[in-house]
């Protein structure tokens, strides 16, 4: 009796709680179990494991040598300002230049600008992404925003042809750099997208006339690849025009632009379209509405939201892309790269000019990519509820 006393006063360890005593062990979920089940399932599969991480290991350290350890950041200008690049040469590929991104990193990113004018296309650049940090809160998904893009979009005009405001007039032909990659895959992707919503839904009209001309319009477009648009812009398009009519070279790439990626992304709308319910556009029809209440009330949010994933791809394939305007004489972000290494004193160094011009793109297009994923998370999250 007297030890059942103690027992019953005895203190007693707290009962562990619904989610603890529900935990398997790290053994069977996790980091630990998944490198087992992966990594160390057999002999073999250790044995490969262990080469492959030796194999990177090397790899990292060697990268880390090269682009930190035994880099030059900054060589010497003489009095006739060209770089004393001798040193950099002294490292035979041991080390890397970055001296040639510290003396010409103005040229890759804005071009031939005046180079007084720099923080006016610096200006835009922060305008940009500034815009798109806007867009991509959901809190400003109003009426409101479409002003915003116009109002950013005509500051931004005005910033690099000046003229106006006291501001010195840049013609277009001396613009470069990350500031015309962002100008054509932004001018693109706002105007591209809703003509094509507008084929997506042609394409699936029941007159045939609408129909036809944009099937017409997708396939003849998706059947060319774009540095042929480009070349029929800058090349043939102005023989067909009044003698002494000239429009501007870059406005004829842009709209090149414009018109390959709008038949890329109505493709992608029109599988949004399709992969809707029948039911849904029976609800829609029940309720009354009109076809464009129905349309984008309805049916295109859905359709869009499922296309998430292939839409962002379409816009970082075409962010990508503005690279082709080469062919035609715009100084883009990359081809501004390649020139920068032109000068004989940094020939040699294109790896250092690559790599820079690499991350900045590499940037961009993660920032996309992981937007998407988070907005498509989002927006499934709300559905499910």
């Amino acid at each position: 009796m007297a030890e059942t006393l103690a027992e019953s006063t005895a203190p007693r360890p707290a009962a562990l709680g619904p989610a603890e005593a529900r935990r398997p062990p790290m053994s069977v979920v996790g980091p630990v179990a998944w490198a087992r089940a992966s990594l160390f399932s057999s002999w073999w599969s250790t044995a490969v494991t262990l080469v492959l991480a030796y194999l990177l290991a090397r790899w990292a350290m060697g990268l880390v040598d090269w682009a930190f350890i035994n880099a030059i950041w900054a060589v010497p200008v003489n009095d006739q300002g060209v770089a004393q690049t001798q040193a950099c040469r002294a490292l035979e590929g041991r080390g890397a230049c970055w001296a040639v991104i510290t003396e010409k990193h103005r040229f890759i990113l804005f071009g031939t600008y005046p180079y007084e004018q720099h923080w006016r296309p610096l200006l835009c650049i922060l305008l940009f992404i500034g815009l798109y940090v806007v867009s991509a809160m959901r809190r400003f998904w109003r009426k409101e925003l479409a002003l915003v893009w116009v109002a950013t979009l005509v500051v931004i005009g005005v910033l690099m042809w000046g003229g106006v405001l006291g501001l010195p007039y840049v013609p277009q032909e001396r613009w470069g750099g990350l500031a015309i990659t962002l100008i054509l895959s932004t001018f693109g992707i706002a105007f591209a997208f809703p003509l094509a919503v507008l084929v997506a839904l042609g394409r699936r009209s029941r007159m045939p006339a609408i129909k036809m001309l944009c099937i017409v319009y997708v396939e003849l477009i998706r059947g060319v690849p774009l540095i042929s648009l480009l070349f029929m812009a800058s090349v043939m398009f102005p023989l067909f025009l009044p003698e002494g009519m000239n429009i501007d070279k870059l406005l004829r790439a842009q709209v090149a632009i414009i018109l390959f990626a709008a038949a890329y992304l109505a493709e992608v709308i029109r599988g949004g379209l399709q992969a809707l319910s029948r039911g849904q556009y029976e609800a829609a029809d029940a309720l009354g509405l009109s076809y464009w209440q129905k349309t984008g009330f309805i049916i295109l949010p859905q359709a869009l939201r499922l296309v998430i994933p292939p839409l962002v791809n379409t816009f970082i394939g075409l962010f990508k892309d503005t690279s082709l305007v080469l062919i035609i004489g715009i100084f883009d972000l990359l081809t501004a790269g390649k020139t920068a290494v032109v000068e004989p004193a940094w020939q040699g160094f294109g790896v250092e000019v690559y790599v820079f011009v690499g991350i900045i793109y590499f940037i961009f297009c993660f920032a996309m990519s992981r937007y998407s994923q988070g907005l498509e998370a989002e927006l499934n999250r709300h559905r499910v509820r």
